[in-house]
C-alpha cells in the first residue's frame, strides 16, 4: 500500500511539494521586485499585519482584527503558563471540550488538532512548549476559503478563489474495521498514517452498515480534506461581504480567509459565518488544487495573476499612502528564522 500510496502522489500533480509550485514562477517574481524597485515589495500589502502575513506574524493578534461577530473564541498559551490558569482562561472565554489546539506560527495544518479532554490538551501543552492558540470547536457544517483582495484606492473588491472544502469520510457496511475502510477508499488511504494517529483507538472497530466516519474535523489539504473549486458560486453578494469585512479590518488588503458556515446564504449575506484565520501574503488560491477541474499549468498561472495583484496593491499603498516596504535582510532574516521554528516544531511532532 505504501507503494501504491507513493505513486498516487508522485503522478497526481495535486500532493507534489509546495516547491513545485512556486520555483517554475520564480522568474516572475523577481520581474515584479524590479518593476517596483525593492525585493520585498509585497511587505507593504497588508500594514495592519506584521510583515504582511509571510508566515511570521501571530495568528492571534491577526484573528484579533477580525470583528468579535466573525471570530471563534481564543485564548494565547504561553509556553510556561500554568496548567490551571490556562484552564480559568479557557473558562472566561467559555470555551468547552471538545476544543482546537494549533501553534500561533504555523501553517499547512501542522500540529493542529481537536483536543477531547483536558488530560489530552495538558499533554499537548506538555509535548509542545511554543506559543498555542486554543480556539472553540466551531460545529458549523461547511468550511471554505476565500481569497479576497483590494485595491487600497477603491471601494469594492475582488473574490479571485473560492475553494469548497470536502472532509474525508467513509461509510460501514457492517463487516470491515474501520482501518480496512480507509484502505478501500483511493482518497483516504493516502493518509493512512495521520488517520492511524487520529484513530488508533477506534481502528480495529467495525463501523454500522450505513455509518459515516468522519476521519479529520481539520480543514486542511495535509489533513485529506479535498480542494473543489468553488468558483462558480462567486456572486456580487458575496463580494459586498468581503468589502465590508476589510473595511472592517483596515489596513487588510490582499490575503485568503478560512470560513466555518453552515449555509452558503448565511455566509453570501454576511449573516452568521466564523473566520478561523486570515493568511496574508503567502496565502494561496487553494482552488487550484481541484484537480479534476484545475491543471498544473493553468495553477501556476494563477498564482501569477494574484502576484500581480498583490504587486498593485502593495504598489500602491507605498506611493499613495507612504507605507513602508520592509527592509529586504530584516524580511529574509525573519523568513530564515521561520524555517529554523519550523523545523523545531515537526521535530517536536515526531
Amino acid at each position: 500500500m505504501k507503494k501504491n500510496n507513493t505513486i498516487q502522489k508522485i503522478t497526481n500533480w495535486e500532493h507534489w511539494p509546495s516547491a513545485m509550485f512556486y520555483v517554475p514562477n520564480i522568474p516572475y517574481a523577481f520581474y515584479l521586485a524590479l518593476r517596483a524597485k525593492h525585493l520585498a515589495f509585497f511587505s507593504a500589502a497588508n500594514p495592519c499585519i506584521k510583515s504582511s502575513g509571510n508566515g511570521t506574524e501571530s495568528k492571534y493578534e491577526t484573528i484579533l482584527l477580525v470583528p468579535e461577530k466573525h471570530r471563534p473564541k481564543s485564548v494565547l498559551v504561553k509556553p510556561n503558563d500554568d496548567f490551571n490558569e490556562v484552564l480559568s482562561k479557557i473558562q472566561e472565554q467559555q470555551i468547552s471540550f471538545p476544543l482546537i489546539a494549533k501553534p500561533d506560527i504555523g501553517f499547512r495544518g501542522l500540529l493542529v488538532k481537536k483536543i477531547a479532554s483536558k488530560n489530552e490538551l495538558k499533554n499537548y501543552l506538555e509535548r509542545y512548549p511554543i506559543d498555542i492558540i486554543i480556539q472553540e470547536f466551531l460545529d458549523y457544517e461547511n468550511e471554505c476559503g476565500v481569497f479576497y483582495h483590494r485595491n487600497p484606492n477603491s471601494n469594492t473588491g475582488k473574490i479571485s478563489s473560492l475553494t469548497l472544502k470536502r472532509f474525508l469520510s467513509v461509510v460501514g457496511d457492517g463487516k470491515s474495521t474501520l482501518k480496512e475502510l480507509i484502505l478501500k477508499d483511493e482518497r483516504a488511504s493516502l493518509y493512512i498514517d495521520l488517520f492511524s494517529e487520529i484513530h488508533k483507538e477506534k481502528m480495529n472497530s467495525i463501523p454500522k452498515n450505513e455509518e459515516t466516519i468522519k476521519l479529520t474535523a481539520i480543514g486542511n489539504h495535509s489533513k485529506g480534506t479535498q480542494f473543489i473549486n468553488g468558483n462558480h458560486l462567486i456572486s456580487n453578494k458575496l463580494i459586498n461581504t468581503f468589502d465590508k469585512l476589510s473595511k472592517d479590518i483596515p489596513g487588510w488588503y490582499y490575503g485568503r480567509v478560512d470560513i466555518k458556515y453552515n449555509t452558503f446564504e448565511e455566509l453570501e449575506n454576511g449573516s452568521d459565518f466564523k473566520v478561523l484565520e486570515i493568511n496574508g501574503i503567502i496565502a494561496e488560491p487553494t482552488h487550484i488544487y481541484d484537480a479534476e477541474n484545475y491543471t498544473y499549468l493553468e495553477a501556476l498561472k494563477a498564482i501569477r495573476t494574484h502576484w500581480k495583484s498583490l504587486y498593485n496593491i502593495a504598489t500602491e499603498n507605498h506611493t499613495v499612502f507612504n507605507t513602508p516596504y520592509k527592509n529586504s535582510l530584516s524580511f529574509l532574516n525573519e523568513i530564515v528564522l521561520l524555517k529554523k521554528y519550523t523545523k523545531r516544531i515537526k521535530k517536536l511532532s515526531q
